[in-house]
């Protein structure tokens, strides 16, 4: 999944400018045998479970601006969410002003607060996690969920807070065969079908 992501961005930025982050030994092995060096080893401190994105990505961003190198936005690839397509970046490029703090890649979600998802009341009812008179799901506004495969981040944003706190935050839709991303082992043979069956291919170097 790392090769289709280091793959993906060198279709539009030089190996210096592209960084993996990691603490994973056979992680580091695998990138550099694929022709990438690992510029860092990610402190312990930032490679747990906890770990937040943000505390990860200044991280990174603040070992570049010490070897002289700074960047007014960041696109963050995850290796989980592999079917990106070059298009796909080239369209969340027209929709980025440097006046907003992120556009996101996101699919529109199936589930809906307004109609199907529910919360546990304090007496252990379910009620619904967002109040609204809908008398079908034609009616309900459509709401969104990250989807992994594509964030640009404006730098200025990142350094002034958070990317949970981001408000100005533009979206950019991906259909649901796009947005595969891979958390489970149910995920994986989701994905695995989709490139067996060649629903989806990619001119690169993956084997």
């Amino acid at each position: 999944m790392i090769y289709y992501s280091i793959d993906f961005a060198r279709k539009f930025a030089q190996d210096e400018d592209i960084c993996v982050s990691t603490d994973c030994e056979e992680i580091i092995n695998a990138v550099e045998s694929y022709g990438l060096n690992i510029p860092f080893i990610r402190p312990s401190e930032l490679s747990s479970d906890s770990s937040g994105t943000h505390d990860v990505l200044m991280h990174a961003f603040e070992f570049f601006v010490r070897k002289g190198r700074y960047y007014d936005a960041i696109l963050l690839l995850q290796p989980t969410s592999p079917f990106r397509l070059e298009q796909h970046l080239k369209e969340v490029w027209n929709i980025y002003t440097p006046d907003i703090d992120m556009v996101v890649s996101v699919s529109e979600s199936h589930q809906n607060p307004y109609f199907n998802l529910f919360e546990e009341s304090e007496l252990g009812f379910l009620k619904k996690s967002k109040n609204g008179k809908f008398a079908s799901r034609q009616e309900i506004p459509a709401v969104y969920c990250y989807n992994g495969s594509l964030y640009l981040i404006n730098t200025k944003s990142l350094l002034e807070q958070p990317l949970h706190t981001f408000r100005r935050v533009k979206k950019y839709v991906m259909d649901d065969l796009y947005s595969v991303d891979i958390d489970t082992p149910l995920d994986w043979v989701i994905a695995e079908v989709i490139l067996d069956r060649n629903i989806i291919t990619f001119n690169n170097k993956v084997s």
